[in-house]
């Protein structure tokens, strides 16, 4: 598949979504999204990717929000559309392969909302991450007021999205908005060390825990529960369980099916 707006590239089992407009600071029109999600699809299907990793093309910006020149022709209706960027990055949050953000500049606007749509988020030490949306007289419309307040709290929130502030990776990581700040040359490195990780257990496993924090998280503590104990009762019916208890038994390495 050719895409125009993104690259898509695969290396082991990661595979890595590049937004490509590095002449407009990666931002995110809708022929991007749409190619977004056709990736998505994409990978969806191929059984060698266990993880997808999102970044921005060149070392300046990861996704410096949406398209400017395409918003000034936004309306009412656009807004309520189920198909805009809100939904495209309810379908990344949901997505059965883990995320992660390799925000390597700036991330703002779209672009922040993006990366807090990912499951973990690594940043290089020169990343700003923000939502400035006010500055244009409208707010953070792809997940940004819910998402934030839930990573960061309601009061910082607030403040980042009442005064447009844009904040630093330390800052970031402080306040738990993204999980690691390395320097540059090191971030590549530092999300397929995280990947590796991730990839290491069971696939099945991965995807139920996803599923649990996610779900979970939105709703009563109680059905919270539930949602865990039956994830669970389905994990210990998997022959990934009985791999996974063996090989630590017998001091080796697991081979892992997704079953």
């Amino acid at each position: 598949m050719t895409f125009q707006q993104i690259e898509l590239t695969t290396e082991n089992q990661l595979a890595y979504i590049t937004i490509n407009r590095p002449d407009v600071r990666n931002a995110l029109n809708k022929e991007t999204l749409d190619e977004m999600m056709q990736a998505l699809e994409t990978l969806a299907e191929d059984e060698e990717v266990g993880a997808v990793v999102f970044t921005g093309k060149g070392d300046k910006s990861f996704a410096a929000g949406a398209d400017i020149s395409q918003l000034t022709e936004k309306t009412a209706a656009d807004a309520l559309s189920a198909k805009g960027m809100q939904h495209v990055y309810d379908v990344i949050e949901s997505y059965e392969k883990p995320t992660i953000a390799m925000i390597n500049g700036y991330a703002l606007g779209g672009g922040c909302e993006l990366a807090m749509a990912c499951d973990i988020r690594v940043a290089s030490t020169k990343a700003k991450l923000g939502l400035p949306e006010l500055n244009l007289s409208i707010i953070p419309g792809a997940g940004g007021t819910q998402r934030l307040a839930r990573l960061v709290g309601k009061g910082k929130a607030l403040e980042m999205i009442l005064t447009g502030k844009i904040i630093d990776a330390q800052e970031a990581v402080q306040f738990g908005l993204v999980a690691e700040a390395v320097e540059p040359d090191e971030l590549a490195a530092k999300v397929e060390e995280i990947a590796a990780k991730i990839l290491a257990k069971g696939p099945l496993a991965v995807k139920l825990a996803k599923l649990s924090v996610h779900m979970g998280t939105e709703t009563d503590m109680k059905t919270g529960l539930m949602l865990e104990k039956l994830s669970q009762a389905i994990l210990f019916n998997s022959d990934d369980k009985n791999e996974g208890t063996r090989a630590f038994l017998e001091k080796r390495k697991a081979d892992f099916q997704g079953k």
